[in-house]
């Protein structure tokens, strides 16, 4: 699971160090979170695309999910990209993916964020729709730790993963909790270095200064690549380990 792509900066790590990291992991499937792979506020199908491309399976979003209005048709075309599965009936596309022996489901939190449906119980309805056993991972897009981490326990046992997404700050808390299901807080980002969370340091500071709605820019540069690696039983669906993968591409890369 790769944290959240911001901008072309993010986008152009991913095509540099993914299919690297793919080889030397021996991975089987990549889970990228895309929302703000954009121009740094939502995706585009061209952008999408382009991260299919360089070696993603399956894109996951959250809150900026509507930002680009042309995304909101492809969402129902049947490209591999999630949107909150708790956003309420009608809402474009879909939260939840299976293919490959593979479930994930995309969930956002409340708490600091747009009050939509609760994801507790709406992961409740999707996971009754599963056999036992399943390999299901879990991108739970949220501000709050405490949100992340109570939908983990909540989830300990019934699904592989809860993987937090949405601060772009990756976390030092990657368990399995006591029951198998593989956690960590947030994944962090795959962007910029050298910013504030994947945004020019110097248009952030100016927000902070002034409190003016100053329109913020993803920064260039140098950039990392926020991941966590899972290992996971396929009979039993519950993870056998999850570790951090954090690399950085050299001086030269381009935003």
């Amino acid at each position: 699971m790769v944290g959240d792509a911001v901008g072309r900066t993010g986008r152009e790590a991913l095509a540099t160090l993914l299919p690297a990291l793919r080889r030397e992991l021996a991975v089987n499937v990549v889970i990228a979170n895309g929302e703000n792979a954009a121009a740094g506020r939502g995706l585009t199908p061209n952008v999408a695309e382009e991260m299919l491309r360089s070696g993603v399976d399956v894109i996951t979003t959250g809150n900026h999910v509507w930002d680009q209005k042309e995304i909101i048709p492809y969402l129902d075309s049947g490209a591999p990209i999630l949107r909150p599965l708790n956003y309420p009936p009608g809402a474009p596309g879909r939260g939840v993916l299976q293919q490959d022996g593979l479930t994930v489901i995309n969930l956002q939190g409340r708490v600091f964020m747009v009050d939509i449906d609760d994801p507790f119980r709406i992961v409740d309805r999707a996971l009754a729709e599963l056999r036992d056993g399943a390999v299901v991972i879990v991108d739970m897009h949220a501000e709050a730790t405490s949100e992340k981490m109570a939908m983990g326990w909540y989830l300990d046992g019934r699904v592989s993963a809860v993987l937090g997404t949405h601060t772009h700050v990756p976390t030092a808390d990657a368990r399995v909790l006591p029951r198998g299901t593989a956690f960590v807080c947030d994944v962090g980002m795959t962007g910029a270095r050298d910013s504030v969370i994947g945004d020019t340091v110097e248009g952030v500071l100016q927000r902070f200064l002034t409190a003016m709605p100053v329109r913020l820019q993803p920064a260039s540069g140098p950039a990392v690549l926020n991941a966590v690696l899972l290992d996971i039983d396929e009979q039993t669906g519950r993870a056998r380990s999850i570790v951090r993968v954090d690399r950085e591409t050299g001086d030269d890369q381009q935003g």
